[in-house]
């Protein structure tokens, strides 16, 4: 199982932080709206350029991933940015049905980008992002200029009896406000505290994410590419993802599988600090901006 987003960054010890605080420090400012399948989505959309989408891990949302750390107001200075809230997460619509997911989190990329009249974009996914957007690359190439798999990779053709019921003992995890499993197989993350334990709770209820989580993990396998789609791509990828990460593997295995596939291992990052590492946004940008002036015109 593999995608599980960087949950542990904002919710550790929350339990010090006022419950409209924390809502405030998960949300972030109101966008705007749209109907993607009869689920609503939220998203925003700043900045001019070419258009860059980019899509948060599990358990986070577009403010908490890309705003609050800085990357929006850097990635808007060359180009258009559109985040979404990912189904399931954030201001978005939470079903419970594991059959809302899965794929239907990569077509929300599509019905935004169409809602948007948008034609072809840069896509940047970290972690359950990288996976949706390696769904997305797999099933709709004519829709990507370039693709950034970050902190996640392919982790084979799923699924098995062992990735399903290790699914299910996260989903169940996610239903009681655990992230135990999460952690463990990220790599990287100490155990946590009973301060931080409880914190964690409290922003998944808080955030009525706790069901919705667990629909997303129950529902995961519907993101998996395979490989006959992997050697057939076209598109520009790139792998980015630190050396003490727990997908490390994943990684390494989607470079092995995937044409076109740029793979870069940051030094000393985890699952959580590879977005934070100062090469990060430096290797996107030129890989952005190759893949622009090789493409077609």
């Amino acid at each position: 199982m593999v995608g599980c987003g960087a949950l542990v960054l904002l919710l550790a010890a929350t339990v010090t932080v006022g419950l409209v605080a924390l809502r405030s420090q998960l949300l972030g400012p109101e966008g705007h709206y749209f109907d993607s399948g009869d689920v609503r989505i939220h998203y925003t959309d700043e900045g001019a350029g070419t258009p860059v989408v980019l899509v948060h891990g599990l358990g986070m949302t577009a403010h908490a991933q890309w705003r609050r750390s800085g990357q929006i107001d850097i990635f808007k200075k060359r180009h258009r940015v559109i985040t979404l809230d990912n189904r399931g997460h954030g201001r978005s619509d939470k079903p419970h049905d594991p059959g809302q997911y899965g794929a239907e989190m990569s077509e929300d990329l599509v019905r935004l980008l169409d809602h948007l009249q948008i034609r072809k974009a840069h896509v940047v996914g970290y972690s359950l992002g990288g996976i949706i957007t390696l769904k997305f690359v797999a099933t709709h190439p004519d829709r990507v200029l370039s693709a950034a798999v970050c902190a996640a990779g392919w982790g084979g053709q799923r699924p098995t009896p062992e990735n399903l019921a290790f699914a299910e003992a996260v989903a169940r995890g996610f239903e009681r406000g655990e992230i135990d499993l999460v952690l463990k197989r990220l790599g990287g993350y100490p155990q946590l505290n009973f301060a931080e334990r409880l914190g964690v709770r409290t922003a998944l209820t808080l955030s009525g994410m706790s069901r919705s989580l667990a629909a997303v993990i129950r529902g995961l396998h519907g993101l998996d590419a395979t490989e006959e789609q992997l050697r057939a791509n076209t598109v520009p990828v790139l792998t980015i993802i630190g050396d003490k990460d727990g997908l490390l593997s994943d990684a390494q295995a989607l470079h092995d599988h995937m044409a076109n596939n740029t793979l870069v291992i940051l030094p000393g990052a985890n699952h959580g600090s590879a977005g934070g590492a100062a090469s990060f946004l430096p290797e996107l940008e030129v890989f952005m901006q190759n893949s622009t002036l090789k493409a077609p015109t």
